[in-house]
């Protein structure tokens, strides 16, 4: 069975660090670009980070760029996002998903997404 499942989130505050995880099975996250996006009730699902497989490349929107970290680890079949000094803002839930038939980054156009897993909450509160 294919899926992803996302794992790390949690309560932090202000200027806090926080670790997701996506965990693969089924297939090898080596072959294809890797996203993570986080979603609030009401609002689009957004993407705040991309990893390409192809050259290893890894892409942010400005919202997170020096503040968030995507790697992977190909043997553990895991994706990971790094994110520190997190602001209230960053409160979301966090979602990764498979840029299908790519192993490079060009954008979020969810619609070139799939095999999204449930989700994990981040909250940033003091």
């Amino acid at each position: 069975q294919v899926q992803l499942v996302e794992s790390g989130g949690g309560v932090v505050q202000p200027g806090g660090s926080l670790r997701l995880s996506c965990a693969a099975s089924g297939f090898s996250l080596g072959y294809f670009a890797i996203g993570w996006f986080r979603q609030a009730p009401g609002k689009e699902r957004e993407g705040v980070s991309c990893i390409s497989t192809r050259d290893g490349s890894t892409h942010y929107p400005d919202s997170v760029k020096g503040r968030f970290t995507i790697s992977r680890d190909n043997a553990k079949n895991t994706v990971y996002l790094q994110m520190d000094s997190l602001k209230p803002e960053d409160t979301d839930v966090y979602y990764c998903a498979v840029r299908r038939d790519y192993n490079y980054c060009s954008g979020y156009d969810l619609h070139e997404y799939g095999y999204w897993g449930q989700g994990t909450q981040v909250t940033v509160s003091s």
